[in-house]
């Protein structure tokens, strides 16, 4: 080197000391934010340090991390609902700070809370994201007096319902299988009771509630659509607390407390429907229809603790079962069809210092489903489901107020059940194959970020690398044209059938136009290894889970997704704008004729064809938040197209969930501490149906010619409605225990609309007498239906 190169050098070294030395010194403050009088985590929690503003929000256990220089600060908590915790605090040296949050009063909730960081619609860079808090859903008008998670949700824009009643849902022209479902951290696979009319979510033990349909963060994946991520309660480890109600259908109990306070603690909640107990009575023992019946059940659990400021432990567990009966005295036939869930997650969150948290989850979560028949001795037999064990390993680094990174990895070993069948005739077995199950590998790996570039420009990027392998022992069936099998190709245990993988980025950003509006764009690549195969235009216990193959390639998403977002008057009222684009490959879909029968002794997969679909549409939406009077207004306007080469040569149509107008309209408005009033309407065009467009007779029998797949709308449908609650006055029961009730009374579909469920022909008349007439009758599921609950606390 020259002279004039090691001056250089010299000079550089000098300037980059001195910066370095007069750079401050910086320390971190951490900790949990919590409810005083649970002890209940809290999601979400704003955290802040001024002067100047930094801030940072809590992640779904209530930690927080916050790095400013040294100095003097006032630090702010605020969360809806609580009184804002403010104090003074001197970072010196790295602080470990957790702050327990007091509830606001009664008349402070009825009116606009102020001094609140509300501005989250504005300033979150996430966008297509919504949160539910479990209190504003108990006050919207619930079917029977259920307060249900999945039919709230369907009052969201770009998520549709999948029929009068039931909780099955659509997001942004998805199918039922392309949206995750998770209660703390477990997968749910069917999330219906009573074939889809209630969802097997207990309001009294969920804690919080939240929904993607775009933008998905890198953490998430293995679904096309969209996250619903559920997190229950974690018990009061302050006091023991019991909760219940009584209603029309069902009853419910939930009980939590302290094992130990400060430090441990346990929820449990049951409930049960009672129908075929009220039933019973009036159903003689001579009646041919004697024994049968119909209830389910669930039973949510959790426990968890603290074990030191470093370590936290959670075990928390479903178990939900729905029972049907049919028996025929007279004819000697009988049904049963049990079919439920059972999920456990065991979490264990260990803090390495004020900057990196981690938590490991090991989730066990299996589905099951069974028909079974029998008459004169003959019995038959039908089983599906689908069984995971699952590590998740993830980490959140907080470097410093400009970052915020999240990465790790999540594995999951799958059993699947596809269709298995059984029979016998007294004590002959009928050999209709093995019980035939499928094995496969998923593994995750992703790092993600959340950047604050400026004040103004914030941005969320990250990337999912993902990969699957379906395994042996395997069985893969040959067959011709005509479907029959001609050739076997076998595969013995750890065999590779097939195996797929790819990269999966993940794009968001919000650019702040001033203090009140925003603009946010998103793009989101996605694939989805394991697939719903169904038959049926609503989400029923018989839909079937199949894994990628050598014949089914993964599905394919690729969404865009742009919005405006705007508060007004101090954050009292919050809308949007949104637009979006889905591209989706690899669609999966049962080949024209085939039927559940089928499946027995052969590959599933072999009667799928395969397309690609396409999404589009727009999304308003207008909240107003706080208030006596609150609620919103959602209205989607939405194209869904599939196209599959082997279904009418390949001919685009339109899916049977598009719907090109939804509209929702839902207000809650509490007159005073004991009157609060609720009221929901909903709009959307009918489904899309395939429907006969003319019939020949040959040979003495009706031949259907049918139009083009789903060429007719079934009339639009529409539904108000209304639920009152009487919040009765607080009374002391022994020991002077608080006692607090309440009596919720709704109607659910007001003005008794008639809305289509689905579409028959009835044919009156004979051909041989040259009178037949064949009329298309719709069949409606719910006239107007009252309800009564009697809530209690104490």
């Amino acid at each position: 080197m020259t002279k004039s190169s090691w001056f250089f050098l010299a000079l550089f070294l000098i300037f980059t000391i001195q910066a370095r030395a007069q750079q401050p010194t910086k320390h971190t403050l951490s900790g949990y934010i919590k409810e005083a009088a649970t002890g209940e985590a809290i999601i979400g929690a704003t955290v802040s340090i001024r002067e100047p503003l930094k801030g940072t929000a809590t992640n779904t256990y209530g930690f927080y991390s916050l790095t400013a220089d040294q100095g003097e600060y006032e630090l702010v908590v605020n969360y809806i609902g609580f009184e804002p915790h403010v104090q003074k605090i001197v970072l010196d040296k790295d602080i470990r700070l957790d702050v327990s949050m007091k509830p606001k009063s009664t008349e402070t909730n009825t009116v606009v809370i102020e001094g609140e960081r509300t501005d989250g619609n504005v300033t979150d860079v996430r966008m297509s994201v919504n949160k539910l808090d479990m209190k504003d859903v108990k006050q919207i008008p619930a079917f029977l007096g259920e307060v249900d998670v999945l039919k709230t949700i369907q009052l969201l824009p770009g998520v549709k319902g999948s029929g009068e009643g039931n909780s099955g849902f659509y997001v942004r022209g998805g199918g039922p299988d392309q949206n995750l479902i998770l209660l703390d951290e477990a997968t749910v696979y069917n999330a219906g009771h009573l074939f889809g009319f209630f969802s097997v979510f207990n309001g009294d033990a969920i804690k919080d509630i939240s929904l993607t349909k775009g933008g998905m963060p890198a953490q998430y994946g293995g679904r096309l659509s969209s996250v619903l991520d559920i997190t229950m309660k974690e018990g009061n480890n302050q006091r023991f607390d019991v909760d219940g109600g009584i209603g029309v259908i069902s009853s419910r109990l939930t009980v939590q407390g302290p094992i130990k306070k400060d430090t441990s603690s346990f929820i449990i909640s049951a409930r049960r429907t009672y129908i075929d107990v009220l039933m019973k009575p009036f159903i003689a023992d001579t009646s041919p229809f004697s024994g049968s019946g119909y209830y389910f059940y669930d039973l949510n659990a959790k426990f968890n603790w603290n074990i030191n400021e470093k370590n936290r432990i959670f075990v928390s567990g479903y178990y939900g079962r729905d029972v049907f009966t049919y028996n025929d005295n007279n004819s000697e036939f009988k049904v049963s069809i049990p079919w439920g869930n059972a999920t456990t997650s065991l979490r264990w969150n260990h803090l390495f210092g004020p900057k990196l948290f981690m938590n490991n989850t090991f989730v066990f979560s299996d589905y099951k489903f069974s028909f079974g028949a029998e008459q004169d001795g003959f019995a038959f037999k039908l089983f599906s489901g689908i069984r995971d064990f699952n590590f998740k390993n993830d980490f959140s680094w907080i470097p410093n107020n400009k970052h915020y990174v999240r990465f790790g990895l999540n594995y999951t070993y799958h059993i699947f059940t596809p269709n298995n069948a059984s029979a016998r005739s007294g004590d002959t077995e009928f050999n209709l194959g093995g019980k035939v199950e499928l094995y496969a590998h998923e593994l995750a790996v992703y790092i993600g970020d959340d950047w604050d570039v400026t004040d103004r420009l914030h941005i969320n990027y990250g990337v999912r690398y993902s990969y699957f392998m379906q395994v042996g022992p395997f069985n893969r069936y040959k067959t011709d044209v005509t479907g029959r099998v001609i050739d076997t190709v076998s595969y013995s245990r750890g065999d590779k059938v097939a195996d797929y993988g790819g990269l999966e980025p993940r794009l968001g950003v919000r650019f702040q136009l001033d203090e009140v509006s925003s603009i946010k764009a998103s793009f989101t690549q996605n694939y989805q290894y394991v697939h719903m195969a169904t038959l049926s235009p609503i989400s029923l216990p018989t839909d079937i889970w199949v894994p990628c193959s050598d014949l089914v390639k993964p599905q394919l998403a690729r969404q865009y997704a742009a919005g405006y977002f705007r508060n007004f008057r101090n954050n009292m009222f919050e809308s949007s704008v949104e637009v979006y684009y889905k591209k989706m490959e690899n669609q999966v879909d049962f080949a024209p004729g085939a039927l559940p029968e089928d499946n027995v002794g052969n590959n599933t997969d072999n009667n799928f064809v395969f397309g690609t679909g396409e999404s589009y549409g727009a999304e308003f939406f207008f909240k107003k938040r706080t208030g006596k009077l609150t609620g919103w207004i959602g209205y989607t306007l939405s194209w869904t197209t599939r196209s599959f080469p082997d279904i009418e040569d390949g001919r685009v149509f339109y899916a049977r969930y598009d719907r090109r107008h939804d509209a929702s309209f839902v207000v809650t408005y509490a007159l005073n501490e004991h009157w609060s009033f609720g009221g929901v309407w909903v709009y959307g065009t009918g489904n899309a149906i395939t429907l006969p467009v003319q019939r020949y007779i040959i040979e003495g029998n009706i031949v259907n010619e049918y139009g083009p797949r789903n060429s007719f709308r079934m009339a639009p449908y529409h539904r108000m409605d209304l639920a009152a609650t009487y919040t009765c006055r607080e009374r002391k029961l022994f020991y002077r225990i608080p006692f607090q009730s309440s009596w919720n009374f709704a109607v659910y579909n007001v003005y008794n609309r008639m809305n289509p469920y689905f579409i028959f022909f009835d044919n009156d008349g004979s051909i041989a007498e040259g009178n037949l007439t064949i009329t298309a009758k719709q069949v409606s599921l719910f006239p107007i239906l009252p309800s009564v609950t009697w809530n209690f606390n104490f």
